[in-house]
């Protein structure tokens, strides 16, 4: 400890170095909601990636980082921004893991983020609206957008001869982004979607609108909701009702949830939600069950990488002001560079603090390619014996 305060007392007093500092990131998600079930996996997620560098020791000079955590609620917008109102101005976050959702991330970017100049970066809010949203340079999401989902059910529902298919989604800006995605994509596809019906979230009986989609038809009902909340209640009602038996899930419905809901009454249904096969999803799910959480939980590896971009974004600025690092924060994704995947992240430190590049490859192969845009990759999943598993990947 007193070689390490000599050397530091010494570079600073040579080059203005920086000072070992308690660096402070906002992990803020939907911790109660319509997605609290998939959320616990996402924070230990971000949190895993926080301790990998605090044993490190390798972040600006010394610099340790804590996680200060916030209810998004996932679906209302006022909560969230009081909340992240809060880790800005009461903690004094220096960066936001998060949101989760689409319309609370839009609302924390456009009221509080930018009012304050934070860098925030979303492991899981998918509506395409965020790719073209004013941000100042402070927002980015290690997620693929519902533009890319849009084309992953499309590519899914033709490889099985599906030509017919209800929609249904959630009321929301998720909801409404993916659906309009998947029918434009779909239709040019030349696939008919026979009806596309919202539906809230919290109601105790939907069977009105299960008989509005039944009356549609299709042979397959499209459910773009959330597996907690109104997603599971028309799947439930579609299934008493023998409206429909045959399920595609996008991501927002893809969790540990769906088994224990329906287990074998969802055999042969299927699905997809961001993943892939890269050496570093398999190294990561190690890390996680080292942890003692699941790895391969949805948006897991991706709030994992989301933390991981803002701590090396820091290094490779030599600061942990969001108005200094956001514009490294696509360096440190995208080649030219090392190679960095999931418990490397001393490695990539490391080299930043030499001047080398790095190219974060992470836990679920991240490479952004526009303002606020992930390239993504998905993993396509059936139901058999009561339970989805990975088939594929997209």
């Amino acid at each position: 400890m007193k070689k390490l305060m000599m050397a530091t007392t010494a570079m600073t007093m040579i080059a203005g170095a920086a000072i070992a500092e308690d660096v402070k990131i906002g992990v803020i998600l939907g911790f109660t909601g319509p997605l609290e079930s998939i959320t616990p996996a996402m924070g230990a997620g971000a949190e895993l990636a926080m301790a990998e560098v605090n044993e490190s020791g390798a972040l600006l000079d010394g610099s340790s980082v804590t996680s200060v955590r916030g209810d998004s609620t996932c679906i209302d917008s006022g909560a969230a921004t009081a909340a992240a109102e809060r880790l800005v101005t009461s903690d004094a976050v220096n960066a936001i893991m998060g949101a989760d959702c689409s319309g609370v991330t839009g609302a924390i970017l456009q009221n509080v983020a930018r009012a304050n100049g934070v860098v925030m970066i979303s492991p899981s809010a998918t509506s395409p609206g965020l790719s073209s949203a004013e941000d100042d340079g402070l927002f980015f999401r290690t997620a693929p957008s519902d533009a890319r989902q849009g084309v992953i059910i499309t590519n899914i529902l033709q490889d099985r001869g599906v030509e017919e298919v209800a929609l249904t989604y959630t009321n929301n800006d998720y909801g409404k982004g993916l659906a309009d995605a998947f029918q434009a994509e779909f239709e040019a596809a030349g696939g008919t979607v026979t009806i596309s019906a919202a539906h809230e979230d919290g109601k105790a009986d939907y069977s009105a609108e299960v008989g509005a989609l039944a009356s549609a038809g299709g042979e397959v009902l499209v459910v773009a909701g959330y597996v907690d909340q109104g997603g599971s209640g028309v799947v439930r009602s579609s299934l008493d009702s023998g409206a429909f038996d045959t399920f595609y899930f996008p991501d927002g419905m893809v969790g540990a949830k769906l088994n224990e809901n329906f287990g074998e009454e969802l055999n042969g249904s299927y699905g997809a939600y961001p993943g892939t096969d890269s050496p570093g999803a398999a190294k990561f799910v190690e890390l996680a069950a080292a942890a003692d959480f699941d790895g391969t939980g949805a948006f897991a590896p991706e709030s994992y990488d989301a933390a991981a971009l803002i701590m090396l974004a820091m290094q490779a600025a030599g600061s942990s002001d969001s108005a200094d690092f956001k514009d490294h924060v696509f360096d440190v994704a995208n080649a030219p560079g090392v190679e960095i995947f999931p418990g490397e992240l001393a490695k990539g430190l490391e080299l930043l603090a030499a001047g080398e590049a790095i190219d974060y490859v992470g836990a679920s192969a991240v490479e952004l390619i526009g303002p606020g845009e992930s390239a993504g990759n998905y993993q396509e999943i059936e139901f058999a014996d009561g339970e989805y598993a990975t088939i594929g990947y997209r």
